[in-house]
């Protein structure tokens, strides 16, 4: 058995439905779970591994609920740095299509880095192209290497363009086999118990992407083997009118046509829906993704956070893709969240209290896990914390919760997840990212030059 305490907090942040603040705080956890949490004189005096977090605000690990992970390969490429969405995909779509199992694996380490510290203990990834025998296994291998909480997608598209949709044939799958891989990803990779480090979900790409018999068909496999489903969808108003023209329905209406509604359900960004969308949402349990700066960078819109919050809908955050967001911060995508909600004109749209709320329980909710999120007895011992004796903190501590979200984000001085400290003195224990980058930024040369 392994134990782990973290003790002397100067501020213990719990996240629980009591939403605790402790001074001088700490947790006491076995075998990657928390036992106990609270001042740390009440705490036990020894463990295995003991962490003085003194000078520092421990708070619930970050969850992030949508992002691709490959996308790393191709940040800020010219052609694709001004587009929005449907001419960006059809842009770096010719280069993703030389992607290589070496190349994915790498992308998820560099990308699940970055996740790390930035304060991210929980990652669902959406990998939805598979040219030159790449499979999910390609990221699942680097998440189990570098030890974070991970959800895989086992994306498809399945739509090229000469059945009308908008990918090229040459990077989509045939129907049967994507169901049959998934199938084969459920099988040796689901793990339904709590604590769990890795589940497979199932994730069609877009209405844009894929055909509704393989929506159809996704949804009864994902139900049949108790995963999830998700999908991109009400991204763009070039989706809405595809779907209006393909579909004769709104991206959401065309979703529950299609029985993709429910509490297995969450949709990445959810920008264009209106109030009887906004009320199936809440009243399905159907759950969505915020991804502020990808809907900035590609001009998609802003989605109506304090509407659905309002609703009673489960909201997660998501910093997507790296080539549609060229980073992978999850306290940055809180600020972001934060700020956009606000420039509608209304400076209480959105506090820093449920920025972290939606940065932390609210991406629990949404892949439907209650195992983490939050800093309690029986949750899972995944935690962050962060230095405050820093420049970019002076003057702020006042109030050390909203620092983290209205200050510059900064990386996480200790990142802890299932009780194993991966990130300490803010650097990544697990894996060398030397080598890593080194491999990386050649991959990507070499993708793009093809």
């Amino acid at each position: 058995m392994t134990t782990l305490l973290i003790r002397n907090a100067d501020l213990l942040v719990t996240m629980d439905d009591a939403d605790r603040r402790i001074p001088d705080g700490g947790l006491f956890a076995r075998d990657g779970v928390i036992e106990q949490v609270g001042p740390s004189t009440t705490l036990p005096a020894h463990a295995e591994r003991v962490v003085d977090a003194r000078g520092m605000i421990l708070l619930p690990g970050l969850v992030n609920t949508h992002h691709h992970l490959y996308q790393t390969l191709t940040r800020a490429v010219p052609a694709a740095q001004d587009a929005t969405l449907f001419q960006w995909l059809k842009t770096l779509y010719p280069i993703w299509a030389n992607l290589t199992p070496e190349a994915v694996y790498t992308s998820a380490l560099v990308g699940l880095a970055e996740l790390l510290l930035s304060g991210c203990t929980t990652a669902s990834d959406h990998l939805y192209i598979y040219p030159n025998g790449c499979r999910i296994d390609d990221e699942i291998r680097a998440a189990q290497e570098i030890g974070i909480r991970f959800h895989a997608s086992r994306g498809a598209m399945s739509l090229g363009e000469s059945k009308g949709g908008l990918p090229p044939d040459r990077v989509v799958e045939e129907e049967p086999f994507i169901l049959k891989d998934t199938q084969r990803a459920i099988e040796t990779y689901h793990d339904a118990n709590r604590y769990a480090m890795l589940r497979i979900v199932v994730a069609p790409c877009s209405p844009f992407s894929v055909t509704p018999d393989l929506m159809r068909e996704s949804a009864a496999l994902a139900r049949a083997c108790g995963a999830r489903l998700h999908t991109h969808l009400a991204e763009t108003l070039d989706e809405e009118q595809f779907c209006l023209a393909q579909f004769g329905r709104r991206p959401v209406e065309y979703a529950e046509d299609l029985g993709w509604v429910g509490d297995d359900v969450w949709y990445a960004h959810g920008v264009h829906v209106n109030g009887p969308e906004i009320g199936l949402l809440a009243r399905t349990g159907t759950g969505v993704c915020h991804c502020p700066s990808s809907n900035m960078r590609l001009a998609s819109g802003i989605a109506p956070v304090r509407a659905y919050l309002d609703a009673g809908v489960r909201v997660g955050l998501g910093v997507d893709g790296s080539a549609s967001n060229d980073s992978s911060h999850m306290l940055a995508e809180a600020r972001q969240a934060l700020l956009l909600q606000r420039v509608g004109g209304n400076p209480a749209a959105l506090s820093a209290r449920e920025a972290l709320w939606l940065a932390t329980r609210g991406g629990a909710a949404v892949l439907g896990r209650d195992d983490i999120g939050a800093l309690a007895p029986n949750m899972a011992a995944d935690c962050i914390a962060f230095r405050l004796q820093r420049l970019d903190y002076a003057g702020a501590l006042h109030d050390p919760l909203a620092a983290l979200v209205f200050c510059t984000p900064q990386r996480a001085d200790l990142v802890v997840v299932a009780g194993r400290v991966v990130v300490e003195d803010g650097h990544l224990m697990t894996v060398d990212l030397g080598p890593v980058i080194e491999r990386h930024n050649r991959i990507a040369r070499e993708m793009v030059s093809s």
